[in-house]
């Protein structure tokens, strides 16, 4: 008994297995078999609180800036930090949203140009 309370003292929290177990599934990348602008959130997320900076952003650079920015807007609710018109808000949807639009952006040319470097290897053998 003593080794198995020392095996989960040292294994990681368990909230966060629970967590990797329980993703939610991508219903884009179910229908179509690509990845949707959101895919990777939720592990980069988990990276994020494992403490694991650079994987995370490695899995989905836009996860740092959406949740900044969805801290910001619950704090603005509360406290009123942005003015009337809500410039900064908005300033910050349009950045936060261009980082996951290039990111995206990125991921596709990526998995398109594997694409065809596998078909011409393919044709040339």
């Amino acid at each position: 008994m003593l080794l198995y309370i020392a095996h989960i003292s040292r294994s990681e929290p368990l909230l966060l297995s629970w967590l990797r177990d329980h993703l939610f599934p991508c219903p884009f990348k179910y229908l179509t078999g690509l990845d949707c602008p959101g895919c990777g959130f939720q592990r980069a997320v988990l990276a994020l609180l494992q403490g694991n900076v650079s994987h995370s952003f490695q899995i989905y650079p836009a996860a740092i800036p959406l949740i900044l920015f969805f801290s910001y807007s619950i704090t603005d609710r509360f406290y009123k930090l942005d003015n009337q018109q809500g410039h900064i808000k908005k300033t910050l949807f349009m950045l936060v949203g261009a980082m996951v639009l290039i990111s995206y952006a990125v991921k596709l040319w990526h998995i398109y140009s594997y694409a065809n470097s596998s078909a011409l290897a393919v044709a040339t053998i």
